[in-house]
């Protein structure tokens, strides 16, 4: 059976993906940098459930550190690479821009670079991101659609591994495919999330701050969608070098839809504390989905009133409320 190369295993995709991987028999070696930018303790209890599964490794190191990752793989062959890791978080951009830097540009290159001084790659697939579309004023949005105006150095550093990887399709005749994911939740999910947010909020009695909540919307989308799809993304190198895919839900729901489904798989009402748009906020995400439609056959079937309350259960029982 194939190996797979998974980059941020520890990480809310990466370790959904990663189970579902094992289950249908792949070996999966998993790497990721632990890092604190959301509670160590989640990613350790992901780790913990993945390491119990047959045909899983993990190695503990840091993508921007290019002599411990050729360490860490020497002598190991893998079938194909699932780069997921990478620094998330619009907000916290503005905090720490040099943790997107060393992750999602040096990270990220030397994830380029591994593939390219591989014999046994078939295929590497990276996680982009729905923020390089930047601000738009209708939807929905398309993968041909012009990209050149980011409005977070996040979304910046996602665009610039795209276009790193156009470049190492077109010198080094690498099969690459890049995954513009729309605003994924669920079960296992980052806490710095707001639907995390809101939840933990609301199950403690405190109150929830809503940052221009009639002006917001997003494309939410349930991890079993996108996970579910990965396998055949996988085994689907695109015949031109390289293709980037939209995966969302393709219904945006605005962020008062997002609380009042919250509130009812609570069961109780959120005190709500109502500001202005934050920096670096874009206003709604649309994802257009017929080309992973088309060509792996993606349908998210996933109603937000379906997903937030299996991740309200799984909250509950993960944090003892």
């Amino acid at each position: 059976m194939s190996t797979v190369l998974v980059t941020g295993v520890a990480g809310f995709v990466g370790f959904h993906a990663s189970n579902l991987l094992l289950e249908l028999g792949y070996e999966v070696i998993g790497v990721d940098n632990l890092n604190d930018f959301y509670d160590i303790s989640l990613k350790r209890a992901r780790l913990y459930a993945l390491q119990s599964k047959p045909g899983f490794c993990f190695h503990k190191l840091d993508l921007a550190d290019r002599d411990s990752l050729k360490t860490a793989l020497k002598g190991r062959e893998f079938t194909y690479i699932l780069h997921l890791a990478a620094q998330a978080g619009v907000r916290y951009s503005l905090e720490n821009p040099h943790a997107y830097i060393d992750s999602n540009i040096a990270g990220h290159l030397n994830v380029l670079e591994l593939a390219r001084h591989s014999d046994s790659i078939k295929h590497l697939v990276y996680a982009s991101s729905s923020s390089v579309y930047g601000e738009r004023e209708s939807g929905p949005f398309a993968e041909t659609d012009r990209v050149r105006n980011p409005v977070s150095l996040y979304a910046a550093t996602k665009l610039g591994g795209e276009m790193m990887a156009e470049s190492y399709s077109k010198l080094y005749g690498i099969p690459l495919t890049g995954l513009r994911f729309f605003t994924v939740y669920g079960p296992w999910g980052r806490p710095d999330m707001a639907y995390f947010k809101f939840t933990d909020a609301i199950l403690k009695n405190k109150p929830i701050t809503l940052f221009a909540p009639d002006e917001m919307s997003r494309d939410f989308t349930y991890i079993d969608d996108i996970v579910n799809v990965l396998p055949t993304i996988l085994k689907s190198p695109p015949k031109s070098g390289h293709e980037i895919y939209n995966l969302g839900n393709s219904k945006p729901n605005m962020l008062m839809q997002l609380v009042d489904v919250i509130e009812v798989a609570c069961g109780r009402p959120a005190e709500k504390i109502i500001r202005g748009k934050q920096k670096g906020d874009v206003t709604s995400t649309y994802a257009e989905v017929s080309a992973a439609a088309r060509d792996f056959g993606f349908d998210p079937q996933t109603h937000l009133e379906v997903g937030i309350p299996i991740f309200v259960k799984w909250y509950r029982k993960f944090y003892g409320i």
